[in-house]
C-alpha cells in the first residue's frame, strides 16, 4: 500500500511537471483521420467503413509522441482495433492502468490519460462511455491488450496499458492470444518483411451480445491484419474464436474484411495487392501454419537456411549417428523425469485442491449455520415485536367497538320511545281540536246565512227600483215625442 501511494504521488508530480507525461488525444469529428497517429497506417490512410456515431478515434500519445492509434466503441466499451508498429520486444513489464477522461467528459481540462483513482470528481459521467477497472473486478475476465505490451518497449509499452486498448478475455484465452500473437509477429512477420518500419499491424475485436456486468461487451472473436508495405510486400489476416482458445485461422485481408462491418477497407489499396509477392506470402503462411501446429520456428530466413545447410551436410553424416544414440539413451531418463515431475505437480495440486475443498466446506457449513441462526433470531424478534405492538391496538379497537355498540343501543331505544309516544299524542291533539273546528264554526255559518238573505233582499229591491225607473224613463220619452210642445207645459 505504501509503494502504491508513493507511485501515485510520483505519477501526479510527473503530470504536473511534464504536461505531456501520458497523453491520449481524442480526435474531433472535424479532424481528418487520427491526426499525428496516421503514421501507423499504410500511406497514412486509416481504415474505411467504421462510421458509426459511437466510434471514437483516439491518438494514443506518451511524452507528447504518438505511440499507436485506437478506434474505440463507446457503445460496447471496448476498442474495435488498435493500429501499431513493432518496435522491439520488451525486457520487462509493469502494469499501470490508465483511463481516457475526454471520452466521458470532452469539456474537462484533463487532456491526457490518467489513473482512475487520481481523477477524483474532476470528470463528469466517468465510465459512461468507457470501461473502468471496477468493470473487470470479480468478473472472471482479464484486460486483454489489443496492442500487446510485450511487442513494445520503453515509452511505447507504458502507453499500451490504457483501458481504451483492452477487451475482456478469459485468462486462458488472453494467454493463448498473446502467445500466438507474439510468435506470429516475431517469427513469421518480422523476418519476412525487408523493411521492418514498413510493417503495419492492426489488432482488433468483434463485439458480441455477451456483456460483463451488463456494460462491457465480450469479443466474439479476435483478429490481426498485417501489411508489409515494402518491395516484395504481402498482407495477411488471422482470426481467433473466443470459444476456442486453440483456434488460429489464417485468411486474406479481403476475407477478414467480410467478417467485419459492411464496406470496411483495412488498408489503402489493399496493401498494394497488385504488387504483392506471392512467394513471400506463402512463406509467411507456412511459418504461421508451423506456429499453429506447435512446431519450433527458426528466426533465420530460408536463404540463410540454405546457405547453412550446404556447410552442415558434411558434418551430419559423421555426427548424425552420435546424436541418435545419445537421444535413444537419454530419452527414457528424460521421459521418466518428466513423468515424476508431472506426478509431483499433480499430487501437490490434488493435495491443495483437497485442502481447499475441506476448508471451503467447513467454512461454508459454519457460515450457513451462523446465517441460519441469525435469520431465525431476526424472525423471532420480529414476530414478538409485531405481537407486542398489536396488543394495545387490539385492546383499543375492542373498547371502541363496545362504546359504539352501547351508543347504538341508546339511539335505538330513544328512537323506539319517540315512535311509540308520537302515535297517541297526535290522536289526542286531533280529537281535542274537533269541537273547536265544529262549534266555533256555527256563528260564522249563521253570519254567512244572514249575510246571504240580506243580500238577496237588497238585490230584489234594487232590481225593482231599476225596472220602475226604466218604465218611467220610457214613458217620459214617449210623451215628449208624441205630445205637442205647447201643451206639454200644461
Amino acid at each position: 500500500r505504501e509503494w502504491t501511494m508513493k507511485t501515485s504521488i510520483v505519477f501526479l508530480l510527473c503530470i504536473s511537471v511534464f504536461p505531456g507525461f501520458s497523453q491520449g488525444r481524442v480526435i474531433r469529428e472535424d479532424e481528418t483521420g487520427f491526426a499525428e497517429c496516421n503514421v501507423f497506417f499504410p500511406g497514412q490512410v486509416p481504415p474505411e467503413g467504421f462510421t458509426k456515431p459511437f466510434h471514437v478515434k483516439i491518438c494514443q500519445q506518451y511524452n507528447n509522441q504518438p505511440r499507436f492509434a485506437t478506434l474505440y466503441s463507446t457503445k460496447d466499451k471496448i476498442p474495435l482495433y488498435s493500429a501499431f508498429k513493432f518496435t522491439k520486444p520488451a525486457q520487462s513489464e509493469e502494469e499501470n492502468w490508465l483511463v481516457e477522461p475526454q471520452i466521458d467528459d470532452p469539456e474537462n481540462d484533463l487532456h491526457e490519460m490518467v489513473h482512475e483513482a487520481d481523477i477524483g470528481g474532476t470528470v463528469a459521467n466517468l465510465g459512461a462511455n468507457q470501461a473502468l477497472t471496477s468493470d473487470y473486478v470479480g468478473s472472471g475476465y482479464e484486460r486483454g491488450l489489443l496492442n500487446p505490451s510485450f511487442l513494445n518497449e520503453d515509452d511505447f509499452q507504458v502507453a499500451t496499458y490504457t483501458l481504451t486498448n483492452a477487451v475482456p478475455l478469459s485468462p486462458a484465452l488472453s494467454k493463448s492470444w498473446h502467445r500466438d500473437l507474439g510468435k506470429v509477429v516475431e517469427q513469421a512477420l518480422i523476418p519476412h518483411c525487408s523493411k521492418m518500419d514498413h510493417l503495419y499491424l492492426l489488432a482488433g475485436a468483434i463485439p458480441s451480445s455477451v456483456q460483463v456486468k451488463g456494460k462491457v461487451s465480450v469479443p466474439e472473436s479476435l483478429w490481426l491484419a498485417a501489411c508489409c508495405d515494402a518491395p516484395e510486400g504481402w498482407s495477411l489476416g488471422l482470426v481467433k474464436k473466443v470459444n476456442d482458445e486453440n483456434s488460429l485461422a489464417d485468411l486474406t485481408v479481403r476475407e477478414l474484411e467480410k467478417q467485419l462491418l459492411p464496406g470496411v477497407r483495412l488498408f489503402k489499396g489493399n496493401c498494394g495487392e497488385d504488387k504483392q509477392s506471392q512467394e513471400k506470402g506463402e512463406e509467411v503462411l507456412q511459418v504461421v501454419s508451423q506456429i499453429r501446429s506447435g512446431e519450433q520456428v527458426g528466426k533465420s530466413n530460408d536463404q540463410e537456411t540454405k546457405d547453412q545447410a550446404a556447410g552442415k551436410n558434411n558434418n551430419q553424416e559423421t555426427s548424425g549417428w552420435v546424436r541418435r544414440v545419445a537421444g535413444i539413451i537419454a530419452t527414457p531418463f528424460i521421459k521418466l523425469l518428466e513423468l515424476l515431475i508431472y506426478i509431483f505437480v499433480e499430487l501437490v495440486k490434488s493435495v491443495f485442491y483437497f485442502l481447499w475443498l475441506v476448508v471451503k466446506r467447513v467454512v461454508g457449513t459454519i457460515l450457513d449455520g451462523v446465517f441460519s441462526l441469525w435469520n431465525g433470531m431476526v424472525s423471532y424478534l420480529k414476530a414478538i415485536t409485531m405481537v407486542l405492538i398489536s396488543i394495545p391496538y387490539d385492546v383499543g379497537r375492542v373498547i371502541i367497538n363496545i362504546f359504539m355498540g352501547f351508543l347504538q343501543i341508546v339511539r335505538d331505544v330513544l328512537s323506539l320511545t319517540y315512535r311509540i309516544l308520537s302515535i297517541p299524542m297526535g290522536f289526542v291533539l286531533h280529537l281535542a281540536a274537533f269541537p273547536y273546528h265544529t262549534i266555533c264554526a256555527i256563528p260564522s255559518v249563521l253570519q254567512d246565512v244572514a249575510t246571504g238573505i240580506g243580500g238577496t233582499f237588497l238585490l230584489i229591491i234594487d232590481a225593482t227600483a231599476t225596472v220602475l225607473h226604466g218604465f218611467y224613463y220610457l214613458a217620459a220619452h214617449i210623451i215628449k215625442r208624441f205630445v205637442p210642445k205647447g201643451s206639454s207645459d200644461d
